[in-house]
């Protein structure tokens, strides 16, 4: 696949650079997930399909783009038999290469199973955001898988390295964005409900903010939630009566 954001291979420097603006260009982490993972077919042509493991919360993995449902599914026998290539990668720092899946004995569960699958070798790279915080940990992984055995070379894995860096600095930058973005709505709604409370209740910009936290406590409902449910119903529910009391 190729269009404005190709550039020739045989020139690296400027060919990464441009991919790596291309990645950075839509701060949607889902649609950057999708980049990600349909380039990552460009930079090694000798895969057949791709599957991007991103580490969720408790270090839950989970399989958020692919291009085949083969390769879905040989992630998925990854999380379920607790090995496998994308595991160590998304957790170590380290890439894999893979000739062989049925005679890997790295993997000795995973890789026979897989090669029923039709899937006989692969790369696997960490998804790393070290660029931008090198405390980080990281995002995940870039798994590549093929039809034959002895498909890649060490050549394939330096530069699915190489693009790895850029594209989990372009998804660290989607996430920064993201979470950003959700954080000036939430002030945004809490604002309009601190008005709200004003105008119904009396109170001032404080009362009506410490209000929304004790209902919040009470209830155990998130504060944005709580803000939410004012801008809805006009105020707080009827059966609270502690309006404008002591925090």
């Amino acid at each position: 696949m190729r269009d404005e954001a190709t550039a020739d291979r045989s020139d690296t420097g400027p060919y990464f650079a441009e991919l790596s603006q291309f990645l950075m260009s839509d701060h949607d982490v889902a649609a950057t997930l999708e980049r990600i993972c349909t380039r990552s077919l460009e930079v090694v042509p000798a895969a057949a399909f791709c599957a991007i493991t991103v580490r969720r919360r408790r270090g839950r993995l989970e399989t958020l783009a692919h291009t085949d449902d083969t390769a879905l599914r040989c992630d998925e026998l990854q999380y379920e038999l607790d090995e496998g290539p994308c595991i160590a990668s998304a957790l170590e720092d380290a890439p894999f290469l893979v000739l062989s899946t049925s005679d890997d004995q790295r993997w000795p569960r995973w890789g026979p199973k897989v090669a029923d699958l039709g899937v006989h070798s692969l790369i696997s790279v960490q998804l790393s955001a070290a660029a931008l915080d090198p405390d980080r940990d990281p995002l995940g992984a870039i798994n590549l898988y093929a039809k034959q055995v002895d498909t890649f070379t060490q050549e394939d894995l330096q530069r699915l390295i190489v693009y790895g860096v850029h594209a989990g600095n372009a998804l660290a930058n989607a996430h920064l964005v993201t979470t950003l973005g959700e954080a000036v709505e939430r002030r945004h709604e809490i604002g309009v409900a601190q008005g709200i409370m004003l105008q119904r209740y009396g109170l001032d910009q404080d009362q009506a903010f410490e209000t929304l936290q004790r209902y919040s406590s009470h209830a155990n409902v998130k504060l944005r939630d709580v803000a939410a449910l004012v801008i809805e119903q006009g105020g707080l529910p009827a059966s609270y009566d502690d309006v404008g009391g002591e925090a």
